[in-house]
């Protein structure tokens, strides 16, 4: 995924300021998705403009400027929904914990899944909460927006990481203390 990528997606449902754009990767895709800064988005939106990608639909003052998706950008946004999953290489903090689990004592690694459990919960809970508010706000009959597809996806993520971090809880008490780590992989 590139930034441009998100940009469109984000313009796609409506036109914005790069301050709005940065609010709403603030407010959702930072910490579940991609992270973004004013310090990025404003040149990324500055070269999508010049490949005809988005237009300024809108000055405003102080020299604000509204941008809107293109024809070409929603092709250029098709095209890449549309290309094969993983040709851009994952970013999982997650999944690379568990592979450095290994590297901890049966003590340290409890400790650590039992943190992972706590949190992932915590989110999918804040999450439940989320989906809860948007269906409240949902107007029959109208579909719903992304934020809610993608805040049903976090919430099964992150039930999957806790369910699976009270699995590894489970399977760990099999072990005394002290118990030395398997160095197979």
């Amino acid at each position: 995924m590139s930034l441009r990528h998100a940009l469109l997606g984000l313009l796609a449902d409506t036109p914005q300021t790069g301050y709005d754009l940065a609010k709403r990767f603030e407010q959702s895709l930072s910490a579940h998705a991609w992270h973004a800064s004013h310090s990025h988005i404003y040149p990324e939106l500055k070269r999508m403009t010049a490949d005809g990608l988005v237009e300024v639909v809108e000055e405003g003052a102080r020299g604000s400027r509204t941008y809107g998706i293109t024809g070409p950008g929603r092709a250029e946004l098709r095209q890449w929904m549309f290309s094969p999953m993983g040709e851009t290489p994952a970013r999982n903090e997650f999944v690379l914990r568990l592979f450095m689990l290994s590297s901890l004592d049966i003590e340290d690694t409890r400790e650590l899944v039992s943190r992972m459990a706590e949190a992932s919960g915590g989110v999918a809970a804040e999450l439940t909460e989320s989906i809860e508010h948007i269906d409240q706000q949902a107007e029959p009959g109208v579909r719903p927006g992304f934020a809610r597809f993608a805040a049903e996806f976090g919430l099964r993520w992150y039930e999957l990481q806790r369910d699976w971090a009270r699995w590894v809880l489970a399977e760990l008490e099999k072990y005394p203390a002290g118990s030395a780590p398997s160095t197979n992989g």
